[in-house]
């Protein structure tokens, strides 16, 4: 080897010693937010999701968890995200179709009336209601890492005991930015309002509305019961959400830090859904015991809040696709027999 050649060589080595890629050339920092309180059920999972990931990773990925629409609402987190501006968020995907109809098809009231029926449909990977918001946050640059318990959604109000679908009419109403939430009661009857969660307890204690549609966690933890004089168990919806990372986030990582991501994903949601439902029954009596009267409707006014829920399946079809609504047909009605 000549001298040339030789001194090319060195200098070669000698830079090859120092490329390193990105992800390895540094920690990884994230932030992780979400709309709901402090210590809620969601947030104990979202905490011991960065824990476990840093533990799980050496320290590698450190997140920093801000509950209480610390990083804004449910909306501007999901812009964030798909931006990619914000690493990592819980999202409630039903209080995002502004950004695409097809994100609160899972809204459609009664598509399950018990958990059981709930697991079969909202928790099947391959069902229509996973593969449709997978598919969709996709398209706008989030990439779905697991899915979380919100509850059963009911009908609380400063006004009047509602105790059957005749009792809506009239009613001022918050509802999330999902046209199934918002068809369903506008079909009964009710003033709807479509506004941020973050600005919910403000319009409550003013009065700009009378009520909203969340169910005993949500309605307790957030102090909204504070606010009402009656609560319904109407069950109309049952709300999951999303575990979501932007794809920018997503994209840095390794194989096998991708895998850590998702399995630790997988692995606190299933703790936060177990826990969810064995609080629930608190709730509610903590929330009665906070002055509310809770009212379980009979099973005949049940049939008809259900039978309101059904014309909206119909009313939404162009809106959701009437194969998808078809297919979830089919998949509610072999729930049920299970």
């Amino acid at each position: 080897m000549n001298k040339r050649n030789f001194i090319a060589s060195i200098s070669l080595a000698l830079a090859s010693a120092f490329i390193v890629t990105p992800a390895a050339a540094q920690d990884i920092k994230a932030r992780m937010g979400h709309v709901f309180a402090a210590n809620s059920t969601m947030d104990q999972a979202a905490q011991e999701f960065a824990k476990l990931v840093g533990e799980r990773t050496n320290g590698k990925i450190s997140i920093t968890v801000f509950p209480a629409n610390q990083l804004g609402g449910e909306q501007a987190q999901a812009r964030e995200l798909s931006r990619g501006s914000l690493e990592l968020a819980l999202l409630n995907p039903g209080s995002l179709a502004g950004l695409n109809p097809l994100l609160d098809i899972h809204y459609l009231p009664y598509i399950a009336n018990d958990f059981k029926t709930a697991d079969a449909i909202f928790y099947n990977p391959k069902g229509v209601l996973q593969t449709t918001l997978r598919e969709t946050l996709g398209k706008l640059n989030i990439e779905t890492l697991g899915f979380f318990e919100l509850e059963f959604r009911a009908v609380t109000n400063s006004d009047r005991p509602v105790e059957n679908p005749t009792d809506l009419k009239g009613l001022k109403l918050r509802v999330p930015g999902s046209a199934a939430i918002k068809t369903f009661f506008e079909d009964a009857g009710t003033q709807v309002v479509v506004m941020p969660f973050s600005e919910l307890f403000t319009a409550l204690q003013q009065k700009t509305v009378d009520g909203q549609d969340n169910g005993a966690s949500i309605t307790y933890e957030s102090r909204l019961f504070e606010t009402q004089k009656y609560m319904t168990l109407t069950n109309h919806v049952y709300a999951m959400g999303a575990v979501a990372s932007s794809s920018r986030f997503w994209s840095k990582l390794s194989a096998a830090e991708k895998q850590i991501l998702t399995d630790t994903a997988a692995e606190v949601t299933k703790k936060q859904i177990q826990k969810n439902r064995e609080l629930n029954a608190q709730f509610l009596q903590k929330i009665q015991d906070g002055g509310i009267k809770l009212i379980r409707p009979s099973a005949q006014s049940m049939a008809a809040f259900e039978k309101v829920g059904q014309h909206v399946w119909d009313k939404l079809a162009s809106t959701y696709g009437a194969e998808r609504i078809a297919t979830l047909r089919q998949e509610a009605a072999a729930a049920r027999k299970q």
